[in-house]
């Protein structure tokens, strides 16, 4: 038997925020395409409930994308950040074959500078 089976502090989900003509909500989307993460996107546009939920995780503003897993709340993160935390937290919301992502060049550079 599985033990977090019955655990109800086990996230189930990952739940991201978006509105249309958000660049950055673009970009996490394909980015996570990309590394397989699978998620439950929601359109705070076309859910105004929705947008509740974000200003409670983003200081009172609309700020998306916003992410939420198991209510750990993540304003416009980066994949990587993203991926850290479910590693943490809900690995099982991972794809099998999940691979980390790497930091590109400009990442590099600035993990040098600022540790």
């Amino acid at each position: 038997m599985d033990p977090m089976a019955n655990d109800s502090s086990t996230p189930t989900q990952i739940d991201l925020y978006w509105r249309p003509g958000c660049g950055f909500c673009s970009s996490l989307r394909g980015q996570l395409d990309k590394l397989g993460i699978e998620r439950v996107e929601h359109n705070i546009w076309d859910e105004p409930a929705k947008a509740s939920i974000v200003r409670q995780h983003a200081n009172g503003n609309e700020t998306v994308p916003t992410v939420v897993v198991g209510g750990v709340g993540m304003v416009n993160p980066s994949p990587r950040e993203l991926a850290a935390h479910l590693a943490a937290n809900a690995p099982h919301l991972l794809p099998a074959d999940f691979e980390e992502p790497q930091p590109n060049a400009v990442g590099r550079a600035l993990g040098k500078i600022f540790g």
